[in-house]
């Protein structure tokens, strides 16, 4: 169960296994994206899935047969042939049996059979309740199998069957969707067993329980950064700040209001990372003191007092500068949101940015005009503290975010420098 790339204009082969969870109807979802997209899919359920979505809908949906046993159209041979075959294996949900099975190499049914044949990425998106997920025995299965190349992502935080809620939840199917095409797309594992922190979003500093100082940063270049890490092989902490985007898939999620709700988290996270992307909109000020009532016309005459300011901790700095005094090889990566002025243009403005954050690399875009914030794609400069410098013309953000962990790559150590 090795990952690799995914190459040629044929239509690929993909395998969805589900497995025996509540969340197996949300499959369904993900089978119509795979086959809008044009792709030759086939379902093999496990036998527990069968409980709660049947062949026959799955048959209705796919256009093909589908079974859960080794046994069928054995002259086939669809235990062998399926993997074999198959350009991707996706498997959602993956429940905390199917993991240990597939992580124990078991044979037991059909998808079982699949995922010891396939040569092709291997994505799993577990759902569960999360004293599951949390379990010692679950979380030594998921680092098994990622340590053999899968792609384990992590699951999303919200509601479980029942009243329940935390870390456990499926992805969403669009999420886990772009997960895989970022794989089909043909981007490596460089960045397997490595962990790495995301910021993304823009942070509020309030004035009082109704108003804050804020940015336009929608967060969108920050989880397509997360995204294509976990794509990649990352294991991926997001903090993020306050953002209105689906979570991506494969990201631990940790949500943050204002700019030292954002310090404390990242730091927290930071704690060991290989890289760190400071890719928020972090405030540089914030009021030195907050109203704890809404702010009235009429509390002075119409006109509210002169609101005072103080700066926020500058979080990348700090960063580095931890980084440098644990002697660390860990990359850090800055971004700077510029336009030009009479004091220099958008790369003079980067390039001195660059120079006082002492961070490895510095992704400097020009904003204003409709670039930049709030929109689905992106040009930038990826600036080196060696000196180079990368022109990433216009594209998704997905893309960018890409661009920008080829050149992350390229900086850090091979693993066996990290374990002498």
């Amino acid at each position: 169960m090795t990952s690799g790339p995914v190459t040629g204009t044929r239509p690929l082969r993909v395998v969805l296994g589900v497995g025996g969870g509540i969340a197996a109807y949300k499959a369904a979802e993900l089978l119509r994206r795979f086959s809008e997209a044009g792709h030759d899919v086939t379902v093999v359920p496990t036998r527990a899935a069968l409980h709660f979505v049947g062949a026959a809908t799955w048959s209705a949906l796919s256009g093909k047969p589908v079974s859960a046993e080794v046994w069928d159209d054995v002259a086939d041979v669809p235990h062998v042939r399926l993997g074999q075959q198959a350009d991707l294996v996706v498997v959602a949900p993956a429940t905390a049996d199917l993991l240990a099975r597939a992580a124990s190499g078991l044979a037991d049914d059909l998808l079982a059979n699949v995922l010891l044949t396939a040569r092709c990425p291997v994505v799993m998106a577990p759902a569960m309740h999360t004293e599951m997920w949390q379990h010692a025995a679950t979380r030594a299965n998921v680092a098994t199998l990622r340590s053999r190349g899968v792609v384990v992502l992590d699951p999303a935080v919200g509601r479980l069957t029942g009243a329940d809620s935390g870390p456990g939840r499926l992805p969403e199917p669009a999420a886990i969707f772009e997960a895989c095409r970022e794989i089909l797309a043909g981007q490596s594992a460089d960045l397997l067993g490595r962990t790495v922190v995301v910021s993304a979003g823009g942070t509020r500093e309030h004035l009082d329980p109704v108003r804050f100082l804020g940015n336009r940063s929608s967060g969108k270049q920050g989880y397509a950064l997360a995204a294509t890490a976990a794509a990649r092989g990352a294991s991926v902490v997001l903090v993020s700040a306050n953002v209105a985007l689906p979570d991506p898939a494969g990201a631990t999620l940790v949500r943050v209001t204002s700019a030292e709700d954002l310090r404390q988290a990242v730091h927290a996270a930071a704690a060991g990372a290989d890289v760190v992307v400071m890719a928020a909109a972090v405030a540089d000020f914030r009021p030195v003191s907050v109203q704890g009532h809404k702010i009235k016309k009429d509390d002075a005459g119409g006109v509210p007092a002169p609101i005072a300011l103080e700066r926020t901790a500058d979080v990348l700095a700090e960063v580095v500068a931890r980084r440098d005094a644990a002697h660390s090889a860990q990359v850090v990566v800055g971004f700077a949101a510029e336009t030009g002025d009479a004091g220099g243009s958008v790369l003079d403005h980067g390039r001195a940015k660059l120079a006082r954050k002492r961070c490895d690399l510095l992704v400097v875009n020009e904003v204003g005009d409709g670039r930049g914030f709030e929109t689905d794609d992106n040009e930038v400069v990826v600036l080196g503290a060696d000196g180079t410098s990368t022109t990433v013309p216009r594209g998704s953000k997905a893309a960018i975010a890409d661009a920008v962990w080829d050149r992350v790559a390229a900086l850090l150590p091979s693993t066996a420098a990290r374990h002498r």
